[in-house]
């Protein structure tokens, strides 16, 4: 019974959070007990000297100033996803108007059509300008959203 009373003991002060950062002693008394203390007993026959290995535990404690730095990488990165969202439903908003414009820009405006000898009438330049930059709008609004899209952080 003594020897489980022991080991239970030493168990106890192995597993004490106290203990972690002290040396432990086994005192060993003339008549066999066996005392386990912050200190050697005086008087003990042998005494051991045990130092707990705080380092293998597993265990690692975060200062205050590492769970801030945690905390503010964390916000930093939950607000550049939101920031990157938005610029992606921007990006697509600018694109369905750029494909609205383009859509609707291609009937002549009053000035894009000139009268034949003929009778009939042709397009100007100015109409086949105009399809022109509609088109290049929706290929850099296409083009921006798919940057958007590929962009990893």
């Amino acid at each position: 019974m003594k020897p489980l009373l022991h080991a239970a003991a030493l168990l106890a002060l192995a597993l004490s959070a106290a203990s972690w950062a002290q040396t432990i002693f086994k005192s060993i008394m003339p008549d066999g007990r066996v005392i386990y203390g912050e200190k050697p007993v005086p008087g003990a026959k042998k005494v051991e000297q045990f130092v707990p290995q705080t380092g293998n535990t597993g265990v690692k404690t975060i200062s205050p100033e590492e769970q801030q730095r945690q905390s503010q990488d964390s916000a930093a990165r939950v607000k550049r996803d939101e920031d990157r969202r938005a610029q992606i439903q921007e990006a697509q908003k600018a694109l369905k108007d750029a494909e609205a414009a383009q859509l609707a820009g291609k009937e002549p405006l009053p000035g894009e059509r000139i009268g034949t000898a003929g009778g009939a009438s042709r397009l100007e330049e100015s109409y086949f300008a105009r399809q022109q930059a509609l088109d290049a709008a929706v290929v850099a609004a296409r083009k921006r959203l798919d940057e958007l899209a590929a962009a990893k952080d």
